[in-house]
């Protein structure tokens, strides 16, 4: 058995002090100023960690190299050529502004034609997928004080990466919302892991992802797990980096198991590929 195999046959927390070594010598998350991507601002190195807004969102702020950094997450739908402004407020009550200029980004597109049962919703299920919406929406915007320790997280499943972030399909010529995860290939049953430490703040089944965990993991960023076969959690429940919390499956509105996994920050889906080792 050669090396690629013998690692792919290990259960995903066996691979966590290998990755996390890996990844000792990376600033993570990798900075990409881009739509779906993570920008980050330089605040300086003296007094406390600032308190900083992106517009109406709070916004991480970690020690890196010596000085604090604000992680933004750009969303998806951020125009390239657009400006973020970022807002620092320091313990003794002074205000920095800083701008952040996206840079643009090209993403796949897929087009395809299928029958109008297969994409349009009934009344039924759209009225449930509405309600569901809005539930995760609430979700999406917890924000707690404390700050992760590292952001450099473990890939949450063995399996190939799809390359589908931020993928926009169009059905019938009709538009629809780009993909906002990766995609990780992987058989029915198989563990997934917590990709960082972390609190359980939701476990539902969902209409479009299926069963789904979501974990916070300080100070915005969070991670969603969707089109689970089991949940191995609970809501309210601490997990550390590692930790087995499901197993792949085929749940939701999919045509085959694999993982998608999503990571959030300031409420915008970004790349998860930035905070893992290539």
């Amino acid at each position: 058995m050669n090396r690629r195999r013998f690692l792919l046959s290990l259960p995903p927390w066996a691979l966590l002090p290998t990755a996390l070594a890996r990844a000792s010598t990376t600033q993570f998350p990798r900075a990409a100023p881009v739509p779906g991507g993570v920008a980050k601002v330089r605040l300086g190195a003296a007094g406390p960690a600032p308190r900083v807004r992106v517009g109406a969102e709070r916004a991480l702020v970690m020690r890196e190299s010596g000085e604090w950094i604000a992680l933004v997450g750009i969303a998806l739908a951020t125009k390239p050529g657009s400006t973020l402004r970022v807002e620092a407020e320091r313990a003794d009550g002074g205000i920095e502004r800083h701008e952040v200029t996206v840079a643009p980004r090209t993403y796949a597109s897929q087009h395809l034609k299928v029958p109008r049962g297969k994409v349009e919703l009934s009344p039924e299920d759209m009225a449930r997928y509405e309600r569901e919406r809005a539930h995760l929406a609430g979700v999406i915007r917890t924000f707690t004080e404390k700050p992760p320790s590292t952001l450099a997280m473990v890939q949450p499943v063995p399996g190939r990466r799809s390359s589908s972030f931020g993928l926009r399909r169009y059905f019938n010529g009709k538009a629809r919302n780009p993909h906002g995860g990766m995609d990780i290939a992987a058989p029915t049953g198989t563990p997934i892991v917590a990709a960082l430490a972390g609190r359980v703040i939701d476990v539902g089944d969902y209409f479009f992802s299926g069963r789904t965990v979501v974990l916070d993991h300080g100070a915005g960023l969070l991670s969603l797990y969707a089109h689970l076969s089991a949940v191995d959690t609970e809501s309210g429940r601490n997990v550390a980096g590692g930790d087995p919390i499901a197993k792949v499956g085929a749940t939701g509105r999919v045509t085959g198991p694999h993982l998608h996994f999503t990571v959030y920050l300031n409420r915008a889906a970004v790349d998860p590929a930035l905070f893992l080792p290539a």
